[in-house]
């Protein structure tokens, strides 16, 4: 079986500089030796046995139950290594890629008692977890880098106002937020344009924050939280804003989403979808993240996007990719998560703590060595409700960014 593995692992790691250490202590090499080394070593001979049987979903449940340890080099650079060779997947796995993309419309399948309990299973973690990583105001999604070296709470405060600035907000304005999160982009909303927002969620955690936070900011009265799925929403709102909540509705869902926002929003509205996205063609979730940390996710790609947005009768304005956004916000958060992981171990366990290194490592490595990436999608009813060109966003971007100075409080510290 050793040679099995030492065969397919050479012949599938064309690049980079990997040394394998197998559980029997027998050592070889994969790769052209350029770049940071890595070693990686198996402690038991069934982390071995997974790895050939499916790499998609037993590397992570190996490193996460200590059956791989890396020696050499950090996880993310053994990631960085196996996640950008020429091929996506070794030819062994190509079976199970075939049976998951057919399963795929199952797996996703989410009814409103199974989209509660998935939204549960990650975000309704200890609030404390979240706060060792995250910015100050709890922004769990990709940051918005518009300048060199931004830090992680402007990145995070320029992606706020970019979405914003695409809503072309105005005072008393009606906004919808679909995923509402803990509530920053709706408090921004709320705090820098005078808009009266609604946010809607999943999460019985993020809903209580969301709702305190409101109270302490004394924006309860243009802020309200409400724990409701999107499909039994009601009412007509000026604009709808969603961050992070599409990648959570599956593929057979996509037509009822864009007609309901499309019945929700006004006839001169705007609503901007920002989500995870592939630049290639449709595929599935990843087998251990879908296990692990997003039951029911999955990441679409815009030829299954667009065709509903089309049926549903709404008017595409605006697309704009984000690149390398999300793997430079992961980074980070991997980073903090790291610095913390101790503390991380006493809310949870050590498994916990690999676990979710995994997560974010992977994540960071399908951004940067992948085809993933995250689209901003402007949509309206009417060809004439948004301007005939985009100079208008710098100009939505400074009239914000003087409000935010009058109107925001000082930011406190991660974990604070």
């Amino acid at each position: 079986m050793e040679q099995v593995l030492r065969r397919v692992l050479q012949a599938f790691v064309r690049n980079g500089a990997l040394t394998v250490i197998l559980a029997s202590g027998r050592t070889f090499t994969c790769g052209d030796g350029r770049g940071r080394p890595v070693t990686m070593r198996f402690t038991r001979r069934t982390a071995q046995w997974g790895i050939l049987l499916d790499p998609e979903l037993r590397l992570g449940e190996a490193y996460m139950n200590g059956g791989i340890v890396i020696e050499d080099g950090s996880l993310a650079d053994a990631l960085a290594i196996l996640m950008g060779q020429p091929a996506v997947l070794p030819h062994w796995a190509r079976p199970r890629e075939l049976l998951r993309y057919l399963m795929r419309h199952l797996n996703q399948f989410n009814p409103r008692r199974r989209a509660r309990r998935n939204v549960a299973h990650h975000y309704n973690l200890d609030g404390r977890l979240y706060a060792l990583f995250l910015d100050s105001d709890r922004q769990y999604s990709c940051a918005y880098f518009d300048r060199p070296q931004a830090s992680l709470d402007d990145a995070q405060l320029a992606k706020k106002r970019h979405l914003a600035a695409k809503l072309l907000l105005t005072p008393g304005q009606r906004v919808l937020d679909i995923g509402s999160g803990w509530g920053g982009l709706a408090l921004y909303m709320a705090e820098a344009a005078g808009a009266h927002v609604t946010g809607i969620t999943l999460s019985e955690e993020q809903f209580r924050v969301a709702r305190q936070r409101a109270v302490e900011r004394r924006l309860d009265n243009r802020a309200a939280f409400h724990l409701e799925d999107y499909r039994d929403t009601a009412g007509c709102f000026d604009r709808i804003v969603s961050v992070g909540m599409f990648e959570h509705v599956g593929i057979d869902h996509y037509d009822r989403f864009f007609r309901k926002c499309a019945e929700l929003l006004d006839e001169n509205g705007v609503m901007v979808l920002h989500s995870i996205g592939r630049s290639e063609r449709p595929s599935y979730t990843n087998p251990w993240i879908a296990k692990y940390i997003f039951p029911g996710g999955y990441i679409p790609a815009l030829s299954e996007v667009l065709p509903a947005i089309e049926r549903a009768g709404l008017l595409v304005t605006d697309i704009e990719i984000l690149r390398l956004h999300y793997a430079e916000t992961l980074k980070i958060w991997r980073e903090r998560f790291l610095a913390h992981r101790e503390q991380v171990e006493r809310l949870y366990d050590a498994r916990f703590v690999r676990m979710w290194e995994f997560y974010l490592a992977c994540s960071e490595m399908a951004f940067r060595k992948q085809a993933l990436m995250n689209f901003q999608i402007q949509l309206t009813r009417r060809q004439d409700v948004v301007p005939m060109t985009r100079d208008y966003l710098a100009r939505e971007e400074a009239r914000l960014r003087d409000r935010e100075t009058v109107a925001s409080p000082p930011l406190s510290l991660a974990g604070e």
